[in-house]
């Protein structure tokens, strides 16, 4: 098995890992991250119906600006949680469950999460 392949394997390990740990229900939606080299994307998703709920990206057209103003990755990340977390209020969502989806709770995913608390988000 070649290096990269190997590497693979070991990030569907965690990730299948994290997931396999919470108890989902439709009370307490699943708020996932994905993280790329350029971007970050979070939704909000009912596994029970199989419905993203709420969703906020870098690459929103609503944020496309702001994203351009923040700089650094990180405040891309911190504004992509607070708009995640007001277009959670707006749909009377309050308690999630994070699911960082493999990633380390570190950096850009740690930035996110602790925006969408600020926001009012409870998980």
């Amino acid at each position: 098995m070649s290096v990269s392949r190997k590497k693979v394997a070991r990030f569907q390990r965690r990730r299948n890992r994290s997931k396999n740990q919470f108890n989902l229900t439709s009370d307490r939606p699943r708020l996932c991250v994905f993280r790329s080299n350029k971007n970050i994307e979070a939704q909000i998703i009912d596994d029970e119906k199989g419905v993203t709920l709420v969703s906020a990206s870098t690459v929103d057209k609503e944020l496309k600006t702001k994203v351009k103003k923040a700089g650094s990755k990180i405040e891309q990340s911190k504004l992509v949680g607070k708009t995640l977390a007001e277009r959670a209020k707006n749909k009377k969502i309050a308690d999630v469950i994070f699911d960082r989806n493999g990633f380390s709770y570190h950096g850009r995913i740690r930035h996110l999460a602790e925006a969408a608390r600020e926001g009012g988000l409870k998980f």
